[in-house]
């Protein structure tokens, strides 16, 4: 097998690899992403391609109203759990962001 062929596989092996360790993909792994993605947004987390901690907020406030209009538009669709985790990660952004906006 040449090199380059045994590159590939490799490659592609890792990126199965990658696949397989990633949460599936429901309602409260997509909340906790846009919070994630908030808290990057409001420099509490580190950028995980710059490694950076960088506030942007009308980036992060934005994601907020996502959030909002997601819970607006799922009104009567969600389990209680998923209500409540909304709900929490909507008053702990709104928290974040009037700190970070000072």
């Amino acid at each position: 097998m040449s090199k380059a062929k045994d590159f590939v596989l490799k490659e592609e092996e890792s990126k199965a690899d990658n696949e397989q360790k990633m949460p599936a993909i429901n309602f409260s792994t997509f909340i906790m992403s846009l919070n994630a993605s908030a808290l990057v947004s409001f420099g509490v987390l580190e950028d995980p391609v710059t490694r950076r901690k960088h506030a942007n907020l009308p980036v992060g406030k934005q994601t907020i109203d996502i959030l909002v209009m997601l819970k607006e538009k799922t009104r009567g669709n969600l389990s209680s759990d998923e209500l409540k985790m909304l709900d929490s990660i909507i008053y702990e952004l709104r928290m974040t962001y009037v700190k970070q906006k000072g």
